[in-house]
């Protein structure tokens, strides 16, 4: 069900600082900064050959990524991501599976401009996962 790794999202407590070691220290292309309001939060993206880095900072209070910085002061990874050909397929059969998809179980479009859902962590290993229709 599952396609290729899309990105692994890192949230960070200074993305300027990060977006400056990722492309001088390592040398990576990186992207603009990018308000996702939906979603609370201010993305880069790191380009590799076979996938990209997200790196996320909180776009406001009431950010998610607030609370987990909050938590993890230095930053940390964040969720993994996942392409999959039909979100709402693959929802429909993770649910039946037993899988919890958060929010309200509707897609929402995410950073790339496609459909995304988040699937809880304590259902995959202790990772929050990320799904996107390719």
């Amino acid at each position: 069900m599952i396609g290729r790794l899309n990105h692994v999202a890192i949230a960070v407590p200074d993305l300027d600082a990060a977006s400056r070691q990722y492309r001088q220290v390592l040398g990576a292309k990186v992207s603009a900064p990018q308000d996702e309001p939906d979603h609370g939060v201010t993305v880069v993206f790191v380009e590799l050959p076979n996938s990209k880095i997200e790196l996320l900072y909180p776009l406001g209070e009431e950010s998610p990524i607030a609370a987990f910085l909050e938590r993890n002061p230095s930053g940390g990874m964040h969720h993994l991501c996942y392409e999959v050909d039909d979100i709402l397929a693959a929802r429909d059969r993770l649910k039946a599976e037993g899988a919890r998809v958060l929010g309200d179980g509707e897609p929402k479009i995410g950073a790339h401009g496609k459909p995304v859902l988040f699937l809880h962590p304590k259902d995959f290993c202790g990772t929050l996962v990320e799904l996107e229709q390719v």
